[in-house]
């Protein structure tokens, strides 16, 4: 479908790998199929521009002769990341494909889409299982029902402006959580750099009655960073002395185990506002705000309550420099940095206005009987109700 059309016409030479039938040994007339192979990273903002670009030129693509198959990936460690692949019968119709008038005019929509671009070649020495051999998969713990491993990141993570947002949650027995507290507020911070590509930028901890709420900036592969931080001794030391007080068991000195936990205590970000200042500047706090909603309604209200950040900091004044709504299983969070205490700005603090506009948005909320929402004494009472009690806030340091 498109994987050729796109990576002829991103970079000057594709990725090609060929793909033998049959073994090295073995002399066919037959001319080896031609797999290629594209990583790309799509711009903030133009993932829809891209899907509905790829959409268009799949299908057409698809009925070039000698074309077999093709692929798009999402990385599960990036969301701006991408891959695409598709397969030929032969070298052949693919590059006369390219090569065409026709097919430079069909991916010019893409170029507007795409920030950077990478091509690797690989020859296909073996294969498991061999063509005609069926794939046996063992269930045991840490694999999902089909027998694969379960990955410590179970969906796309939410990647604005180079950066992956994500946080876990966890809940300890009741009566520990002072002790916990103690426990998760003095520890080393673990080495920023993960690897070439990836780097910790910033870790929140928040905790609100029994539930641990740890939200995460990553620059780069999300999955490596998470591997990362189970790996290092500091952390670990910490993590075992909170393991007794866990409602779930869990062992991360165990992979099996690790990517069990990180999988089951995902609580992915669904929606991130930033003003154009951006976060990081001058003096702000990070506040943390744990929403009752009504069930079903939580992507819902992560929505309404970005737009509304949005429409209110347009106002230069406005005291809001961010906003990152997390979600799963009806479970919402909200955190936000302000410019001052959220108590002197309630209603940035919440994302909720008055008047009409925040109609909506107060049905889909379960606010105590206290928290009149369309006031600003009841929605100062209704944030007072989710606030989470920050234990510990830590940037890394700039290289």
């Amino acid at each position: 479908m498109r994987g050729p059309s796109i990576a002829r016409s991103l970079r000057g030479t594709s990725t090609v790998t060929i793909e033998e039938d049959r073994a090295p040994a073995t002399t066919t007339t037959e001319p080896p199929r031609l797999r290629v192979v594209l990583l790309l990273e799509v711009h903030d903002g133009h993932e829809q521009d891209f899907l509905a670009a790829y959409e268009q030129i799949r299908h057409q693509v698809a009925g070039v002769p000698g074309h077999i198959s093709d692929q798009l990936c999402q990385s599960l460690g990036n969301a701006a990341q991408w891959l695409i692949t598709s397969e030929w019968e032969s070298a052949e119709p693919f590059l006369r494909w390219v090569e065409s008038a026709a097919h430079r005019k069909m991916v010019e929509p893409l170029h507007g889409c795409v920030r950077d671009t990478n091509s690797l070649r690989f020859v296909i020495a073996r294969e498991t299982p061999e063509p005609g051999h069926a794939v046996q998969h063992s269930v045991g713990p840490g694999t999902a029902p089909h027998g694969r491993p379960v990955d410590p990141v179970p969906a796309p993570p939410l990647s604005v402006g180079g950066i992956v947002h994500h946080a876990i949650t966890f809940t300890v027995k009741p009566g520990s959580e002072r002790a916990v507290a103690e426990i998760l507020a003095d520890y080393r911070s673990p080495e920023a750099q993960v690897d070439a590509t990836t780097r910790l930028c910033r870790t929140s901890l928040f905790m609100r009655g029994n539930r641990v709420v740890r939200a995460v900036e990553v620059r780069g592969d999300l999955a490596n960073a998470l591997r990362h931080v189970a790996a290092q001794p500091e952390v670990r030391a910490v993590e075992e002395a909170v393991n007794p007080y866990l409602e779930v068991a869990r062992d991360l000195t165990d992979p099996t185990s690790a990517r069990t936990f990180f999988a089951r205590a995902a609580l992915p970000a669904v929606q991130h506002f930033e003003t154009a200042a951006g976060a990081g500047t001058g003096d702000t706090t990070r506040y943390g705000f744990c929403y009752p909603v009504r069930q079903g309604c939580g992507e819902a209200v992560a929505i309404l309550l970005t737009e509304q950040d949005a429409l209110a900091a347009a106002d230069p004044g406005h005291p809001l420099v961010s906003s990152t709504m997390f979600l799963r299983d009806g479970l919402l969070v909200r955190l936000v940095e302000l410019r001052v205490p959220w108590q002197q700005a309630p209603l940035a603090a919440a994302g909720i206005a008055l008047g009409e506009e925040s109609w909506a948005l107060r049905q889909f909320l379960r606010p105590g009987p206290e928290a009149d929402l369309a006031t600003v004494p009841g929605i100062t009472r209704f944030l007072a109700d989710c606030a989470m009690e920050l234990v510990t806030d830590r940037r890394a340091e700039e290289t």
